[in-house]
């Protein structure tokens, strides 16, 4: 969780101040770049958002192929919705949020336009009892959590990422999806794909998730959990506590992978990450100034933030109160040549 959820340079014009009401596009909506999407709509929240931090989390990697975020502060996405592969824009201009989409699940990316964006979070709700957080949330006045609504696009790349380095597993997933997803839809600025349908994924060959640097272990537990895709995406319309349940269900998926994945499908604010090599140590050192945090202390630290925790956690990354280093990184394997 920690170098996914660091803070990044934010693009500019990414940051809307905030309005009142959603608005249907119409009149004054942005010109539409060449190809022409299938939908346009405009979307006017009320607090401050910020672009960057909001959809940050769904990025796995600088080179992922289904998420780009670009030099004029719009953020691509690539999605396989429940309608069929989308692409969708989204930038600020004029004090509203706007999304264009294309593909079958264009309406679909668009209809879920502000949950994705936030709309159905809740940040009043949180308290700060530190200083730190307060600052931070001072600071980052946009951070909403996002709600994808899509459970297997968070699941399969947070399978991949269990053990092993964010650069191994960003490798990973930017290899197998090139290979077996489908051209994103539109007229993307750069070349982006669609993650694999889950018939795809079962049909991957074994030598083909060894060139992708994933072992047998990892390998199969996504095989388990797209034979019951339809069942896991079912998940969406569970609280997220439920939605973890079933995930667990699936064996390879425990309580590290089933928080890394409701966070985004659910915009789960109480569901911390538990299991992380990181989270626990910069929790405890950002609160009690204990480096060497378990999960059982980090737990008990963000006690004071019940509902909340998980937003806790993400505002404890923003602040860039972390540890030093005592070591250097792991090192890379590349299973693909063994």
């Amino acid at each position: 969780m920690a170098g996914r959820f660091a803070p990044r340079p934010r693009p500019p014009h990414s940051t809307v101040s905030g309005g009142r009401a959603a608005v249907p596009a119409a009149a004054g909506a942005p010109q539409v770049p060449p190809g022409g999407p299938e939908r346009v709509r405009a979307w006017a929240p009320d607090e401050p958002l910020d672009l960057g931090l909001v959809l940050g989390p769904l990025r796995r990697g600088p080179g992922d192929p289904t998420f780009r975020a670009m030099p004029d502060g719009s953020v691509w996405r690539a999605s396989r919705t429940p309608l069929g592969p989308g692409t969708l824009r989204v930038f600020v201009r004029g004090g509203q949020v706007c999304g264009q989409a294309w593909g079958p699940g264009a309406e679909w990316l668009l209809d879920q336009l502000p949950e994705l964006l936030g709309a159905a979070d809740e940040p009043a709700a949180f308290a700060p009892r530190h200083r730190l957080l307060a600052l931070a949330r001072h600071r980052r006045p946009g951070l909403r959590l996002t709600r994808t609504g899509l459970v297997l696009e968070s699941l399969i790349p947070s399978v991949l990422e269990q053990k092993v380095t964010t650069l191994e597993a960003y490798a990973a997933w930017r290899t197998l999806v090139c290979a077996y997803g489908e051209p994103a839809p539109g007229p993307v600025p750069v070349p982006m794909h669609v993650m694999p349908a889950p018939r795809a994924w079962a049909l991957i060959p074994s030598w083909d998730w060894h060139r992708a640097g994933v072992d047998d272990k990892r390998a199969s537990t996504v095989l388990r959990a797209v034979r019951v895709a339809a069942r896991l995406e079912e998940a969406t319309a569970m609280p997220p506590a439920a939605a973890r349940r079933r995930l667990e269900v699936v064996p390879g998926i425990g309580p590290w992978t089933s928080a890394e994945t409701v966070q985004r499908s659910h915009g789960a604010a109480d569901e911390v990450t538990v299991g992380d090599l990181h989270l626990p140590g910069i929790v405890g050192f950002a609160l009690a100034g204990n480096r060497d945090a378990d999960d059982a202390e980090m737990l008990r630290l963000l006690e004071p933030y019940a509902g909340q925790r998980h937003r806790a956690a993400r505002l404890i990354l923003l602040s860039g109160r972390i540890p030093p280093r005592r070591a250097p990184r792991m090192p890379l394997r590349d299973m693909g040549r063994l």
